[in-house]
């Protein structure tokens, strides 16, 4: 017979601004605290730890994002009809829509010109020697991201800020979360204009999902959030990967002598990079039934909250979880989802960063702090808000 263990209760706020802007504190206190931790303020279960979040994840038939990922209703009920926020065969046939632009073989297709972009990207930054990194970072992202989606010339000036907002709506019912939401409003009302109009190019995301659309495989007025649902994520969990990919550098000035001597661990510190500094902090679920984890009973109904960012500083899982180094096997960090609802996007992701750091390790020697970075205050993404960078030529 299993017992079942007393849920421990962690009172301080994950969202508050110093939880935002260093939040492994709070992370390893609530890994101490257990496998299953109650957030007070949330009403929600965290699951802080590794196994537990790997397991919650591989299982979407007890953990589900159909009813959406946020921990607050208001969002829960504007994502519907994403692939965010569906489960089982709905979700699997949303995803089929644009899966094919986003496999191997579509992304080595478009290898050429992302490599050719970021070295353009990267040699004008060296010009400049000095630098903000996430303008370094947002360049080709932007580049690529827009064309592949499909989003028309005319709304472009508008998508971070929009993309940041549409992030931190799915966070509680905070101060941020509302004071971000006419923005957040604003790219949907975008995206419905470029459906009804039918600007999305031929050839985009956005055009394969208005054709499933005509041709009855879901409803039109589903279009937008679909698109939405891809543009988003690729742009800012990209951006923060490849900007704290430049902080961590200059931080550590060994790891960057060790991947300019060795390009081929390029493609592995792309992993520990997202495992030190998840660019998802964390998403929810509902239990569609009592689900036993570790001993812990989480009854049916409740919002189970999945700390990507903690998992991936776990030290059951990791050793020295606390120590960024590019020679790590971090394939199995959980940054970019994992299961059935892993990122669809992560090949590009995974591709823009690789380009980026290629073409620096060819042209820079060395990647300075320039300044104090600054933290963005968003309850989704860890992302700089500002990081002033100087650029050694080699």
């Amino acid at each position: 017979m299993t017992t079942r263990t007393q849920v421990p209760v962690y009172d301080p706020d994950l969202y508050s601004a110093d939880a935002i802007r260093t939040p492994h504190p709070h992370y390893a206190r609530l890994r101490e605290l257990g496998p299953v931790v109650r957030l007070r303020g949330q009403k929600a279960y965290a699951l802080p730890r590794y196994g537990e979040c790997r397991a919650a994840l591989l299982d979407p038939d007890s953990f589900l994002s159909g009813e959406g990922v946020a921990l607050n209703p208001v969002a829960n009920r504007l994502s519907r009809g994403t692939t965010l926020s569906s489960d089982g065969d709905d979700h699997a046939r949303r995803r089929a829509l644009v899966a094919h632009r986003l496999t191997p073989r579509a992304l080595r297709a478009m290898t050429e010109t992302v490599e050719r972009q970021a070295v353009e990207v990267v040699d004008a930054a060296v010009a400049q020697q000095c630098v903000d990194g996430v303008e370094l970072a947002t360049a080709l992202p932007m580049a690529v991201v827009p064309d592949l989606v499909g989003w028309p010339q005319e709304g472009r000036a508008h998508l971070l800020r929009w993309a940041g907002a549409t992030f931190d709506a799915l966070g509680p019912l905070n101060r941020r979360s509302v004071r971000t939401a006419p923005a957040s409003l604003g790219m949907l009302r975008f995206a419905r204009r470029v459906v009804r109009d039918r600007s999305a190019p031929e050839g985009s995301l956005g055009h394969d999902v208005l054709r499933a659309a005509d041709e009855g495989r879901f409803p039109h007025a589903e279009c937008p959030a679909m698109m939405i649902d891809y543009l988003a994520p690729s742009l800012d969990t990209t951006i923060s990967a490849i900007s704290t990919a430049l902080h961590l550098f200059a931080a550590h000035p060994d790891q960057w002598r060790a991947l300019r001597e060795d390009p081929g661990l390029i493609p592995n510190a792309v992993n520990e990079v997202v495992r030190f500094e998840s660019p998802l902090r964390a998403f929810a679920r509902r239990t569609a039934r009592d689900v036993e984890l570790s001993g812990t009973l989480v009854p049916e109904g409740s919002r189970v909250l999945i700390v990507y960012a903690s998992a991936n500083r776990d030290p059951r899982e990791w050793e020295a979880p606390d120590t960024f180094d590019v020679r790590r096997n971090a394939a199995r960090q959980l940054g970019f989802g994992y299961g059935a609802h892993g990122c669809a996007g992560q090949g590009l992701a995974r591709m823009e960063t690789q380009a980026v750091l290629r073409a620096l390790a060819e042209r820079v020697e060395r990647i300075e702090p320039a300044g104090t970075p600054e933290w963005a205050l968003n309850n989704i993404i860890r992302r700089f808000e500002r990081l002033p960078l100087r650029l050694v030529p080699a």
